[in-house]
């Protein structure tokens, strides 16, 4: 099976190649970026967002379509055009080259509220979108579940594993600056989900015997309080760990403030904190993964402690 991934300049994307490939598929790599083309693999460079770039690209059989700006702050214009515009016209080249599966990466965000959700399920309807990101994804999820391909949509949850850039090293560059906001004293729960784990779902949706259109969530083994999470990760890295016991009303307050100013005077970058990081880490989400587990005849396989270590041992290694 000649596979397309998209993003496989991406943390996802790069990683799902080499399971590909060890499955006995041809994947073909994908990115906007050819000097960060992942070595060993075929690659075509294609902005997904310019649907005429998209016409360099081979037939294939399937399309794995990891690319996405994925962020909590940033300008509206840039999410649509990453994560609409580049679906949109990316489902309309896979309709008019016959391919047989479209299997989109998504994201849990669509679930976020401000308060605890306990295995929250693929039917639950968000009520307002957090942010650009969360609102941008939804519409993507639309335009693939309306396509006339058979489609798979996965949501998994957290992503960390070896080569990750955003997790784990945003939860220790906070530790580093310290101190923490301890909200609601650390009882939110969440599930983390390896990399490895990820791939093996899409590797599942793409050989299942009994192809059909779903949305699956996908995420680890076990719930863990985030707290846990960051005091191995200080431990792990001998960092100095300093907690500060906070109100969320008043964190959630300076961050929408915050949030205001960047907005209102367009800085570059993004806040400190945000809305959704303060929600994150006060209020539970965890996923039930049944469908997946059912559909796609998929399980985790990388416990967290395991997965932590391993992750952190390769950050120390190539930092």
């Amino acid at each position: 099976m000649r596979v397309l991934v998209t993003g496989a300049t991406g943390f996802l994307g790069r990683r799902c190649l080499s399971l590909l490939v060890d499955n006995g598929m041809d994947p073909i790599a994908t990115g906007r970026r050819t000097e960060a083309a992942p070595t060993g693999f075929r690659f075509v460079a294609a902005d997904l967002a310019q649907a005429s770039t998209l016409e360099a690209l081979p037939r294939v059989d399937a399309i794995v379509h990891c690319a996405a700006r994925s962020a909590p702050w940033g300008p509206r214009t840039a999410f649509e055009r990453d994560n609409v515009l580049a679906t949109a016209n990316l489902l309309r080249w896979a309709q008019a080259q016959g391919v047989a599966h479209f299997v989109h990466i998504s994201t849990p965000a669509l679930y976020f509220d401000f308060r605890d959700q306990w295995d929250v399920g693929e039917d639950q309807t968000m009520t307002r979108p957090i942010n650009h990101y969360a609102a941008t994804k939804a519409k993507a999820e639309a335009l693939v579940s309306g396509a006339a391909l058979t489609t798979t949509i996965l949501r998994p949850r957290a992503i960390y594993g070896p080569g990750d850039t955003a997790l784990l090293p945003r939860l220790q560059r906070a530790i580093e600056a310290g101190p923490l906001p301890l909200l609601r004293e650390g009882r939110a729960q969440t599930n983390l989900t390896h990399v490895d784990d990820v791939c093996g779902a899409i590797l599942a949706a793409l050989t299942t015997s009994k192809p059909k259109s779903r949305i699956c969530n996908i995420a680890g083994k076990e719930r863990v309080a985030l707290r846990a999470v960051v005091e191995q990760i200080a431990q792990s890295q001998a960092l100095r760990l300093r907690w500060r016991s906070l109100p969320v009303p008043l964190v959630l307050g300076a961050a929408s403030a915050l949030e205001g100013v960047y907005a209102g005077l367009r800085l570059a970058g993004e806040p400190a904190f945000t809305r959704y990081s303060v929600g994150i880490f006060a209020y539970t989400l965890t996923l039930d993964t049944a469908r997946a587990r059912a559909d796609l005849g998929w399980k985790p396989q990388v416990g967290l402690e395991q997965g932590i270590e391993q992750t952190l041992a390769a950050q120390a290694r190539f930092p």
